[in-house]
């Protein structure tokens, strides 16, 4: 296990592949010892999930997760894809997410909605998951985004136990500034995609907003 202090996004891609485990412990204060025996150790079971992407190589900074769209696929030799991606982080249990079902999947410029998920801990000991809610604007007229990170759920779960999460979708979640700076949500289809990481896109479905 290789405990990583530091704040900002390394190239840990060699370390990857000579130790099973990386522990990114950030920079904490006077009891961090403590705090990461207690992981270390199986005291406490660690949930979190990053807040930053961490690239491959010194060469594929900056590494964004809401970039926007690009002709080119990648790299010629490489894998364009971050090493760890933005809300990425494992603990000791793993969990499901499914079910995924808007409350309505049309709505107008200035009405709410929400989308529920199930979370199952699958694995034999109890922990926190993160669950994520990613938006996509498919079409717009001005250059958007492939993804944006808008809101979260944090949910404690015995091994075995599923709950059903609600997130809302508002109005301020779906806007922009247009070409001329005003912030606005414009009629089309979002893609909404609801997960465990910026890169978990197994669940989502498409909101159309009217004008009206």
């Amino acid at each position: 296990i290789a405990v990583v202090f530091g704040g900002k996004p390394l190239n840990l891609t060699r370390l990857s592949e000579i130790v099973p485990t990386i522990f990114q412990v950030w920079y904490l204060g006077q009891e961090s010892g403590t705090a990461i025996a207690d992981v270390l150790f199986g005291k406490y079971n660690p949930g979190g999930k990053l807040p930053i992407s961490f690239p491959r190589s010194v060469g594929h900074i900056p590494s964004y997760y809401n970039h926007k769209p690009i002709a080119r696929r990648g790299y010629l030799f490489d894998d364009a894809s971050p090493l760890y991606s933005f809300g990425y982080g494992l603990s000791y249990t793993t969990f499901e997410v499914g079910n995924l079902r808007l409350k309505k999947s049309e709505i107008g410029i200035n009405e709410c909605t929400s989308v529920s998920i199930d979370v199952k801990n699958t694995g034999n000991t109890a922990g926190h998951e993160v669950v994520q809610l990613y938006i996509r604007d498919k079409v717009s007229s001005v250059t958007r985004p492939v993804k944006e990170f808008k809101d979260f759920e944090k949910v404690y779960l015995e091994p075995g136990e599923t709950r059903t999460l609600s997130l809302t979708i508002s109005p301020e979640q779906l806007s922009f500034y247009n070409i001329d700076m005003d912030y606005v949500v414009e009629p089309g289809d979002f893609e909404i995609t609801v997960g465990i990481s910026s890169v978990d896109n197994k669940n989502k479905t498409t909101l159309s907003v009217k004008k009206r």
